[in-house]
């Protein structure tokens, strides 16, 4: 659905009235799509279409995806999880992967930022140096 420039600044400032202390209020956007389509303001297919948009950008940020080469323990799971929680927040959704490729170490995947600590990645980087 293309999306015009008026529909998606409205969907903008929406959103930004549905956050409560940097974080979405699922309560303040259940109430503005709701009187979106009570009122059935000019566009407003595309407002709701391009808040989707917004709302899905926004979930994203806040999945977590920790692979490591080995499983990890308890202990080594909340220190991870804990210096996540210090940058991102504490609503994140962390997904845990064993992946014996990286053959040590972590790569932490946090929305679009990827914290790569594993060996081989260091591998690759030295690789790609040369």
């Amino acid at each position: 659905m293309k999306i015009s420039k008026t529909a998606a600044a409205a969907a903008r400032r929406l959103f930004g009235l549905c956050q409560t202390d940097g974080r979405l209020d699922e309560a303040k956007l259940r109430q503005v799509i709701e009187r979106l389509v009570e009122s059935k303001v000019r566009d407003y297919r595309s407002i709701l279409a391009a808040l989707h948009r917004l709302t899905r950008i926004d979930l994203e940020r806040r999945k977590v995806t920790i692979e490591s080469a080995v499983a990890l323990d308890e202990a080594s799971r909340q220190r991870v999880v804990a210096g996540l929680v210090e940058k991102y927040g504490n609503d994140l959704e962390v997904q845990y992967q064993v992946t014996p490729a990286l053959l040590g170490g972590l790569r932490i995947r946090v929305g679009d930022d990827v914290f790569d600590g594993s060996v081989q990645g260091r591998i690759d980087r030295f690789a790609a140096a040369f």
